[in-house]
């Protein structure tokens, strides 16, 4: 059985918030315009958000378990 890849939409979402959870820069977003760079940045807000929440790390594994 062949396995299913994940979208690239759901790769830039899941790498733009672990950039945001480690307290890193918008900046380094790799993507220069379209969906995966707003993607991105979406990803990157919310865990900007739960950095600033002071998410742990047991909630995190939990969180990135249900992306």
């Amino acid at each position: 059985m062949k396995t299913q890849k994940r979208s690239n939409s759901e790769r830039a979402f899941s790498k733009g918030y672990q950039a945001g959870i480690d307290g890193r820069s918008r900046s380094l977003c790799p993507h220069d315009t379209g969906e995966a760079r707003q993607t991105w940045l979406s990803g990157w807000r919310e865990g900007r958000e739960d950095h600033w929440g002071g998410i742990n790390k047991a909630a995190l594994a939990q969180k990135m378990s249900t992306l």
